[in-house]
């Protein structure tokens, strides 16, 4: 068995996985909240035969939780969340959490993200502010005020570490275990006035995608000289037998 030939056509599929996901960031280098794609790959042994043979596996695409870069914004209604948090959104599909700060007011006075969906307060119940008060003020632990009277507060969720987090729209995510509200605002708070960018490193996925494009044309030529070599022992092996 040509065994070359398997592990260079597995290292293919996986270098297209990982060549989807480089693409998808940089599609959203500018997407507000964006949390980059990653890929987890690990090597698979044949169990045929007396050696092991490593192939490479399609790879796991994971949810990168890393910050993104803050800008400021100077809109009374834009939080960037500084530490481990997110905040809660309810949509169609149920609960979703984002780290995109961007909001807004409705006619009705319903505090909503840019897609329109209700921001959710730790009780995991819409915001409701008052259009005809004014701007309202929004401290660091969340707590959300109009003409200094507290009308509600920003639900900040912490997801578990262990969760699987699948993405939802442009920059949310719904997790795979129940979040739990934070309560300590030591090492969590929201800047009002700024908002939280995309996650993704542009010069580390262009260097990336400059890899994967090297590491494809190797596996590439691997094949082709494979069934080279094949084709070559074919032809001087085929007269004989």
């Amino acid at each position: 068995m040509q065994s070359s030939l398997y592990v260079a056509l597995s290292a293919q599929v996986a270098l297209e996985k990982r060549l989807n996901t480089v693409a998808n960031n940089i599609a959203n280098i500018n997407t507000g909240g964006y949390r980059a794609e990653e890929v987890k790959f690990e090597t698979v042994l044949s169990q045929a035969g007396l050696g092991g043979v490593a192939f490479a596996s399609s790879g796991e695409t994971y949810t990168s939780r890393r910050p993104g870069a803050v800008t400021r914004t100077d809109n009374p209604l834009d939080v960037a969340i500084q530490g481990d948090a997110w905040l809660s959104v309810s949509t169609p599909s149920g609960i979703v959490y984002t780290r995109d700060g961007r909001m807004k007011m409705s006619e009705t006075g319903e505090l909503q993200t840019m897609d329109g969906y209700a921001v959710l307060d730790p009780g995991g119940a819409p915001i409701l502010l008052n259009p005809q008060d004014g701007e309202p003020t929004i401290g660091r632990d969340g707590m959300i005020h109009q003409r200094n009277n507290q009308i509600g507060a920003l639900g900040l969720f912490k997801l578990d570490s262990r969760s699987q987090l699948t993405r939802y729209g442009s920059s949310g995510v719904k997790s795979s275990l129940p979040a739990t509200v934070v309560q300590d605002f030591t090492a969590v708070s929201v800047q009002r006035g700024y908002a939280e960018g995309s996650n993704v490193n542009p010069v580390m996925e262009l260097t990336k995608l400059i890899m994967i494009s090297r590491t494809f044309d190797n596996a590439a030529a691997a094949v082709s000289e494979t069934e080279s070599s094949l084709m070559s022992a074919i032809r001087t092996l085929g007269p004989g037998t």
